[in-house]
């Protein structure tokens, strides 16, 4: 298959790249290990997200909640911050601040026994409503005093995580929510009133826009404190369970732009919330952390496209997950088992974290931009983008030929993974799969991770041709190159007959 393009020099196109806004992470207890601790240090050092989301910041594993027993039989609330200081001082060393997810219950405070995950997460209201906004109130009175009022009322507050969902919020109760919005996004706006509040978090179904009308015309007529909308977005349709995985076929890109866009209008029908920011505070293809698509160059192909067009509709959309140190199902048992993150565990990346790092790095101004490929032209007159080839099962290759205004000598930089290079899924079945890695085995594997990069010297070009071959994805620069060679300086001669 070919493409040809032409490129005027006063071309422009409308492109919104918000790639490095968010990142997701698994519970944040997780975040005390050295292994997560690692892969957010390597990522960042690619990537340089800015803000990090994620559950469980009132599991009881952070012990921020405690509740002592008085000689008179009541009791006594605590607060325990010790682990909740030490992630965030570790995520601020990455360069990193928090997106704060509200929730999910501390056991105490549950008012039912429901749990969700393999960590036991408590998806339910509180059985005291004082109590749970008591702990909202003091962990933030908690972050403002360490931190800054100034610092901390520029972290995003979102309330839950997809409560249209009966696991994650029992019953998929929606008048609950809206009184756990209620009494929640006050609290928030009593303690840190620049803080920006939103919700409802929602997630797929046929009920989305059922809970975000319900949500708006609520916040509404409540008049309640609201300052973005959030949802998620997943490209996964019908499941098909084998063994400890999950398979689907995937929506498009364009599919995914379409359904997100309809939330985007369905907000700017409020003239109250028109404009108001719209967050995508989960994306991937599946929603399973034991979907294999998540270790491959297809899953690259898949979010490039996202990449290129999610800025359109959304002031942020974070991929959930940056690495795989997270534990929904269970441990890990290899390290590659269709989990979320970008990076596999001991620091071997996927294909889909080039993906961000050719994104989150990319600069200038958008000149072009289709189903395959962004061109931005830089400051200084080089010009450099991103080219994909999403082929899923296919085997057709993709030239993309740029009619361009160059002249003299330029030089063509690429950095390229596709199922042949920067693939190490491919290497490790290869290998045989090996469950446990040894250090010769790992060291190969982060070989491979690596994006495979070429150069070519271009003269008076007037045309540039990039060959994508299946669930490629392609950086290239194109930068004046005159050659300017030592004096006496012959890399040929050794060559000589």
């Amino acid at each position: 298959m070919e493409q040809r393009i032409t490129i005027r020099p006063d071309q422009r196109a409308d492109f919104t790249n918000n790639a490095d806004f968010c990142v997701g992470t698994g519970r944040l207890g997780l975040g005390l290990q050295a292994e997560y601790q690692e892969q957010l240090r390597a990522v960042q050092a690619q990537c340089h997200f800015r803000y990090i989301r994620g559950h469980g910041l009132f599991h009881d594993d952070m012990s921020i909640f405690e509740r002592f027993p008085l000689p008179d039989g009541t009791w006594q609330e605590g607060y325990n911050f010790t682990y909740l200081d030490r992630l965030f001082d570790s995520w601020r060393a990455a360069g990193i601040r928090p997106f704060l997810e509200l929730g999910f219950m501390p056991g105490p405070l549950a008012a039912s026994e429901q749990t969700l995950f393999y960590w036991k997460a408590h998806t339910v209201p509180p059985k005291d409503e004082a109590a749970w906004v008591n702990l909202v109130k003091a962990t933030l009175a908690h972050l403002k005093a360490r931190y800054g009022e100034a610092e901390v009322s520029t972290w995003p507050c979102e309330v839950w995580n997809e409560p249209n969902l009966p696991g994650f919020w029992e019953n998929a109760d929606l008048e609950k929510y809206l009184r756990l919005y209620e009494i929640t996004a006050r609290a928030v706006k009593e303690v840190l009133p620049a803080m920006p509040v939103g919700g409802p978090a929602v997630c797929g179904g046929s009920v989305t826009e059922d809970w975000i009308e319900a949500f708006l015309v609520f916040c509404r007529d409540k008049a309640l404190p609201l300052d973005f909308v959030s949802r998620h977005a997943y490209m996964a349709q019908t499941p098909e369970r084998r063994g400890r995985y999950v398979y689907h076929t995937m929506c498009s890109p364009a599919d995914t732009l379409a359904e997100m866009r309809r939330t985007r209008e369905h907000i700017d029908r409020f003239p109250e919330f028109r404009g108001l920011p719209m967050h995508i505070t989960e994306f991937n293809t599946s929603y399973n952390p034991r979907c294999p698509i998540h270790d491959t160059a297809e899953n690259a192909c898949h979010i490039a496209g996202l990449l290129a067009c999610l800025g359109e509709v959304a002031a942020s959309y974070s991929y959930w997950t940056f690495g795989d140190v997270f534990e929904e199902t269970g441990v890990a048992p290899t390290p590659f088992h269709g989990g979320f993150g970008m990076m596999a565990d001991q620091g071997i990346m996927k294909p889909t974290l080039h993906a961000f790092r050719f994104f989150t790095n990319l600069q200038g101004e958008c000149v072009h931009r289709d189903e395959h490929l962004v061109v931005t032209r830089r400051g200084d007159g080089s010009w450099e983008g991103i080219a994909w080839n999403l082929q899923g099962k296919g085997r057709e290759r993709l030239d993309l030929t740029l009619d361009l205004p160059l002249s003299g000598r330029w030089a063509l930089t690429e950095e390229v993974v596709d199922e042949v290079h920067g693939n190490p899924l491919a290497a490790w079945h290869a290998m045989g799969e090996p469950a446990s890695l040894t250090e010769e085995q790992l060291a190969f594997l982060r070989t491979a991770a690596q994006a495979h990069c070429r150069a070519t010297a271009l003269t008076d070009p007037k045309q540039v041709t990039l060959t994508l071959w299946p669930n490629g994805v392609t950086r290239f620069r194109l930068t004046p190159a005159p050659l300017t060679p030592d004096v006496g300086y012959d890399y040929g001669w050794y060559c000589a007959e």
